[in-house]
This record gives structure tokens, C-alpha cells and sequence, in this order.
């Protein structure tokens, strides 16, 4: 499967940040699979319930437009409608021919390093694995990263491989954490991990600080890198075997070693 890590900039207005998703889709034009990264719909800092759409909404009608044109899988982070003044961050899945096959509310809420996404998120109530282009991924945004039970319960779902969409905020040893996670959560399930943050902020939103370090990796089941697209924009078209993780689980079968009559 060909997958385009497309990590690109994330501004105030959605219709500039729509055009970049479909230039990137442009340019990711071979690939079966393209992924943005989380909030491509606006970024943290502005009033999101004011911006936030519904999936039929016309920021990602036209991002399922653009799958259509061009044959691509695309999953993307948006903000939906929640209760009154509030919303969902959501990562949607729309397949080759545009239709949403699924999404998944970010159930773990950034409330970490002075930050308080729970000020204005509503979080969701359960993991979701989708099929695109014949593959079961498993959904993580963000801060779900940190929590190794979300990636567990994905596979044990029927995950064959993980989607991180991320805006991951800036600060000391961040960058270092993301790098560190995304492997850990391919090592500790032998399991293809795809993880697209977007490219770091020029400069501080209307609020909050700036975001985002980049950093977008293809990591295969044993934890090696196979892309690191670093903090500049970029879209880079990768490729994932699955047969891969059949021979990593034949030698490293930890999966099948876990103890769940002692451990739940």
C-alpha cells in the first residue's frame, strides 16, 4: 500500500487550509492512502465551535471531492458540533470514491503542559478501526499516543496497522517524546504505524502557543523508521508491506505471549 505523509502548515482560515489539503492530495497523486494531519480544518488557538463543521459540512465535502479526483484514500483531522460552544476533535476516513466510511472523537483530552484542550473538546467514547483500500487502521489523534491501552485495543480490534494525526505542540523534550512514542507503539505491537503531525507554526495563534513539530515518520512492526520527513512541509509517498508484520510476529511473537489471566 502506498501512503502519503502529508505534513503540511495549518492556518486560521479553513478555506486556505482546505486548498493545502487538496495540493497535497495533487501531489500525493500515486498514493492509495493520504493522511493529514490533526485539526487541517483550523488550527487550535482561534474560536473552534464557531468554526467547526459537520461531516457533511463543505470543508470536508471538499476534501472528499479531492479524494475522489484522484483515486486517494485520505484520512484528517476536523473539529464537528458538540454540546453548545463546543466540539469534537475528529479524524475522519473517506475512501477512493469520496465516501466517509468512518470516524473517530479523540477520546484523550490534551490537558498537559498549561495546556486545557477539555476547556473547549468534548471527548469521544471509543476507539474505532476503519477498512480503507483493503487494510483495518486503527485511529489515534494526538495525545492518544501516550496511552499504550488505545493502540492495545485497536489491534485486538483487527488493526493490521495505526494512523497517528497529530498537532503536536511545541515545548522541551516534545519533540523527543513524539519520536520516542510512535516507535514504541509499532514496537510493543509489531504493528505498521503511520504518523503525520503537521509542520511547526510560524507563529503563535490567536491564542496558545505555537504548534506542531513536524516530525511525520513511517515506522515498520520492529520499530524502524523508514521515513522521517523532519519540520520542514513536505508530502512523501511511502510504501507499507503487511506481509512485514507476518514475518516480525513469527520471530517476536509477544502478542500471543501476553498474560491477560493475570494482567486483564
Amino acid at each position: 500500500m502506498r501512503v502519503a505523509l502529508c505534513q503540511i502548515t495549518i492556518g486560521d482560515d479553513p478555506k486556505e487550509n482546505l486548498e493545502r489539503a487538496r495540493e497535497a492530495l495533487a501531489s500525493a497523486a500515486d498514493a492509495d492512502l493520504a493522511i493529514l494531519p490533526e485539526a487541517a480544518l483550523v488550527r487550535f488557538g482561534g474560536d473552534l465551535a464557531s468554526t467547526a463543521e459537520p461531516l457533511d459540512g463543505p470543508w470536508v465535502t471538499g476534501l472528499a471531492e479531492a479524494a475522489r479526483e484522484h483515486g486517494t484514500a485520505v484520512i484528517a483531522g476536523v473539529f464537528e458540533p458538540a454540546s453548545p460552544g463546543r466540539v469534537y476533535n475528529t479524524a475522519v476516513a473517506l475512501d477512493a470514491s469520496g465516501e466517509l466510511v468512518g470516524s473517530y472523537r479523540k477520546i484523550h483530552l490534551f490537558d498537559a503542559f498549561h495546556d486545557r484542550e477539555s476547556e473547549f473538546v468534548d471527548p469521544g467514547d471509543a476507539p474505532v478501526v476503519v477498512e480503507l483500500c483493503g487494510t483495518r487502521i486503527g485511529l489515534i489523534t494526538c495525545y492518544d499516543v501516550r496511552f499504550p491501552e488505545l493502540a492495545r485495543a485497536l489491534v485486538d480490534a483487527g488493526a493490521e496497522m495505526f494512523a497517528v494525526i497529530a498537532a503536536w505542540a511545541q515545548g522541551p523534550f516534545k519533540e523527543e517524546h513524539w519520536v520516542t512514542m510512535v516507535r514504541a507503539r509499532a514496537i510493543e505491537n509489531t504493528t505498521w504505524v503511520a504518523a503525520v503531525g503537521k509542520a511547526p507554526d510560524r507563529n503563535a495563534p490567536p491564542r496558545g502557543r505555537p504548534g506542531g513539530v513536524g516530525r511525520s515518520m513511517l515506522v515498520d512492526p520492529m520499530g524502524v523508521v523508514q521515513a522521517d520527513l523532519g519540520p520542514s512541509p513536505s508530502v512523501r509517498l511511502t510504501e507499507i508491506d503487511l506481509s512485514v508484520t507476518d514475518q516480525v510476529r513469527k520471530v517476536l511473537p509477544s502478542l500471543s505471549h501476553r498474560r491477560p489471566d493475570l494482567l486483564g
